[in-house]
């Protein structure tokens, strides 16, 4: 496993108000280079919020998003994608009438700079790049075992394969470091081991760095170091998979003491 390097992300004093709730907390946590740090807590915690304060889908109320050391809060999302920065979603968001091969294609080309004109009246340039971000896409989709599926319309795949697909075309946007939102929501058992191995490899192969959001506690102790732990907002605990299972704090608020909920926040 590669060492885990200097913070890519550092997230400090985050806080999100909706009305008179405060879904976010004075949240402060580091993500380092080559890690694949797991955020975790009950329902309601807070924790798709930083994802969407991260991404900027949502502005703070308060505090800072350092990304490479530069500030990132108040940027809007493309321009945050643009920067080196992707995620999945909760719910698939896929193009779903659109194949496989088209869903994966679309972020590469749009990171491209290809004169209207030259795509317009078909120049050497425009082909050639054509040709090159097809073959790219095919190898993202074969890195995530869905070559074959090319041809597929995104809404005929079955649900473990549509997870897949979201993750090969958050990769096409070439990020350093990927916010995957749940990925093995909705998967069996199986197809959830099976989805570490594929995190895993996917951090090596693309080199590149991770941020997940994920309930299945066997998924998140075998391939997150280290672990960040929300409840009501605000950082609970934070360490190795040992320290964070071992942590009383811990085991109490997933064991409801002194439960409340926090409607404005879905995770």
């Amino acid at each position: 496993m590669k060492t885990p390097g200097k913070a890519l992300l550092s997230v400090k004093g985050l806080t999100k108000d909706f009305g008179g709730i405060r879904a976010v907390d004075s949240f402060s946590f580091d993500v380092h280079e080559g890690s694949i740090t797991g955020i975790i807590g009950p329902n309601g915690a807070g924790k798709t919020t930083v994802f969407n304060l991260v991404t900027g889908i949502y502005r703070p109320t308060a505090g800072s998003i350092f990304f490479e050391g530069e500030e990132m809060a108040g940027l809007r999302p493309d321009k945050i994608v643009r920067k080196g920065i992707a995620r999945t979603f909760q719910n698939i968001r896929l193009f779903n009438r659109r194949t496989c091969l088209d869903n994966v294609l679309t972020p590469l080309l749009q990171r491209e700079r290809c004169s209207f004109t030259g795509a317009l009246f078909g120049t050497p340039g425009a082909r050639r790049l054509e040709r090159e971000l097809h073959g790219r896409a095919i190898e993202l989709l074969s890195a995530l075992g869905l070559g074959k599926y090319a041809s597929w319309q995104a809404n005929t795949l079955p649900y473990g394969l549509q997870r897949k697909l979201e993750i090969a075309r958050a990769l096409a946007t070439e990020p350093k470091l990927l916010l995957l939102d749940e990925p093995a929501a909705g998967m069996n058992p199986e197809e959830t081991r099976a989805l570490a191995d594929l995190v895993a490899e996917v951090r090596w192969k693309f080199n590149v760095t991770m941020l997940l959001i994920e309930h299945h506690m066997d998924l998140v102790m075998k391939i997150c170091t280290p672990i960040v732990v929300m409840n009501f907002g605000a950082l609970l605990a934070a360490g190795t998979p040992d320290e964070v299972r071992e942590n009383p704090e811990v085991v109490a608020a997933y064991l409801g003491k002194g439960k409340k909920t926090n409607e404005c926040t879905s995770g």
